[in-house]
């Protein structure tokens, strides 16, 4: 099925403000479609095969990791981009790469790279993410990086709003050969991704939590959307059992939020008058958004998920387990940087001080679960070999 027509205030293709490095484009791929096509071959993006989301990849072979998080984004902003009249394809490539940058296990990682890291720049996964798709992947013959379009990079370093505050290193350097404008909005297709994340990883953390014995039904049916949900659902089919009741409920809670940012959004898109993508970005505030009304569910339900989940007991062990992993690897790699892998230590042999610190974060950045819970071994068990 292709595309429909595109909104007035789409992102269209041939309107690309390019890329970077200048190359012959596909003659039968749009810029956009090149673009997810470079992400989703990239060695970043297959690597979030075993990145926690929540639980550690060894924990079950049925809960969500990066990767898959990352496709039920795209699944989800791919629905919600069609239904808007919006580009389908920018919108796919913003929710694939949306995680790239992120640590092993998580934001326990990601707070334990970033607090290693204080006194050298310090460690976002947004900013990594910008690293691993401007200059980490090397792949290509004529470039570092994946060169990606300036819609792409724009909208994966502003799919949450606009930057604000002061600009990290990372981010500032890469804007002196190629500016992102990142004090404005970005467009439609990213706020789309933005919110395509937050459905996913509300309703497959329900999931999860389910699965993991975290809290009951009866429990997360207090959350009073979700209790509507799980009482339409036994109504229509009584007597059902618990696994089939949670997909159920699950499906039609994405709905309900799908429904809800749709209608919003076309309410929003008619009432602001944007004419263009430029004019979304010039506008000020996001034209794609919840309801008021779905806006405060969906804090309820987040508001129950950091108390019974995020921070239940069997999580903060392994996020406490995590972080003192990869603070004791950057520790060790930053005094004995000769301990890289070859191809790290070559890039550490010539750096001093913050280059050398930012050389060991991006080797453990890219690090899955499995592996970085091996290398730990590999260098803090006396009877490991290497």
């Amino acid at each position: 099925m292709t595309q429909p027509a595109l909104g007035a205030y789409a992102c269209r293709p041939e309107e690309s403000r390019g890329r970077l490095h200048v190359e012959p484009e596909s003659p039968s791929r749009s810029v956009f479609q090149r673009d997810r096509d470079r992400i989703i071959h990239s060695s970043a993006f297959r690597r979030l095969q075993y990145k926690t989301q929540v639980f550690v990849y060894h924990e079950g072979d049925h809960y969500r990791t990066r990767l898959t998080h990352s496709l039920e984004v795209a699944q989800i902003a791919r629905s919600i981009a069609r239904r808007l009249e919006l580009n389908e394809d920018l919108a796919e490539a913003l929710a694939l790469a949306h995680d790239l940058g992120h640590t092993p296990f998580g934001h326990a990682g990601e707070e334990a790279l970033d607090g290693v890291m204080r006194d050298f720049g310090g460690f976002s996964h947004n900013d990594q993410t910008l690293r691993i798709l401007t200059k980490l992947e090397q792949r290509y013959a004529d470039f570092d990086g994946l060169n990606l379009t300036w819609e792409t990079l724009e909208g994966t370093m502003k799919h949450n709003g606009p930057v604000r505050g002061p600009l990290s290193a990372i981010i500032s350097e890469y804007l002196t050969r190629h500016d992102l404008e990142v004090s404005t909005w970005p467009s439609a297709e990213a706020q789309v991704a933005a919110l395509s994340d937050d459905i996913a990883y509300d309703n497959h953390d329900i999931d999860d939590a389910l699965r993991a014995g975290l809290f009951t039904i009866a429990d997360i049916s207090q959350v009073p959307i979700v209790g509507r949900v799980f009482a339409e659902v036994d109504k229509l089919y009584p007597g059902i059992d618990e696994g089939r009741r949670v997909h159920e409920a699950n499906r039609r809670l994405i709905n309900l939020m799908v429904g809800d940012v749709v209608e919003e959004s076309r309410r929003r898109l008619k009432e602001s008058g944007v004419a263009s993508a430029a004019d979304v970005r010039a506008l000020g505030r996001a034209v794609i958004g919840f309801s008021p009304a779905m806006r405060e569910e969906e804090h309820k339900l987040r508001r129950f998920l950091f108390e019974r989940m995020y921070r239940h007991y069997r999580v903060n062990r392994m996020a406490s387990k995590a972080r003192r992993i990869l603070q004791e690897l950057f520790q060790l790699l930053l005094a004995e940087p000769n301990c890289l892998p070859t191809e790290w230590r070559s890039q550490a042999k010539d750096a001093k001080g913050a280059e050398t610190a930012r050389v060991v974060a991006d080797y453990i950045a890219g690090m899955t679960d499995r592996f970085a819970l091996d290398e730990h071994f590999r260098l803090f068990d006396r009877y490991a070999t290497t």
